[in-house]
């Protein structure tokens, strides 16, 4: 079997192994892709991935090496916790690749004003990209202009300086709760809306995907992330409305691919 001979993501190696495939998502709308630690892209794919390592025990140099990858072969951005912020605009200044980073994240439970604060500060350690988490508790007690203007806080940080995907965490929301994030999200400024943190209980769906399109319209990127394990899901997650996506399953799709 061809190594990914439909739509390929999910291994983080996809970029090195079937550029051709991931061109292939990128032609059915992906304006993002995300990669694992140690893969090696072609140039002509590069500008549409995000660079990401969020785990907790990732160490100073595993960071610097994710910065290297990201210069030599000119991603879009890295995505990294907020304390590697500073570092990584220092290693990547004039490459042309810029610093992501994530605002309460995982849980979304901080108060509005300490994520304000939070991206304050990671705008002047020199991010440009903020993946903020909603407050997930007050949205399910339909506390929505808490939630709105948890929101708006990090987006008026980050007015002009940054953009702001906001992530619902759909796993743990009904349907109507969906809508109202989204809908929130879009009426707070803004950039993208995001399915999952990938430390909740599950990740992204086409169907959740359809949704979120839906309720933000062609205007704002949706992003799926976690829990995209097979072609198919990749396929279906693009049809479905998704502009970045992001996956893990890479020993899975691997091990499937070379059976």
């Amino acid at each position: 079997m061809n190594l990914c001979s439909d739509l390929c993501f999910g291994c983080g190696k996809c970029t090195d192994l079937n550029p051709t495939a991931v061109n292939n998502i990128i032609d059915s709308g992906a304006t993002r892709i995300s990669t694992a630690l140690g893969s090696h892209p072609s140039n002509d794919i590069a500008q549409y991935i995000d660079h990401t390592l969020l785990k907790p025990e990732a160490t100073r140099d595993q960071i610097i090496q994710l910065c290297n990858e990201a210069s030599e072969y000119h991603f879009a951005s890295v995505c990294i916790n907020p304390c590697w912020v500073k570092l990584c605009a220092e290693k990547l200044k004039g490459t042309g690749v810029d610093v992501c980073t994530v605002i309460g994240f995982p849980l979304g439970a901080t108060r509005a004003e300490v994520k304000a604060v939070e991206a304050e500060y990671a705008i002047s350690d020199g991010a440009n990209e903020l993946d903020m988490v909603i407050n997930i508790g007050a949205l399910k007690s339909d506390m929505l202009e808490l939630v709105r203007d948890d929101i708006k806080a990090v987006v008026q940080s980050a007015k002009g300086r940054a953009i702001v995907k906001v992530i619902i965490e759909t796993c743990l929301l009904t349907d109507d709760e969906k809508i109202k994030a989204c809908a929130l999200s879009k009426m707070a400024g803004a950039d993208y809306v995001k399915t999952s943190t990938g430390f909740s209980t599950g990740g992204a769906t086409a169907r959740d995907i359809a949704l979120m399109r839906e309720v933000v319209g062609p205007d704002l990127g949706v992003k799926a992330s976690g829990g995209i394990k097979t072609i198919d899901d990749l396929r279906s997650m693009v049809s479905s409305g998704a502009t970045r996506i992001g996956a893990s399953a890479g020993v899975k799709i691997l091990k499937a691919i070379n059976n």
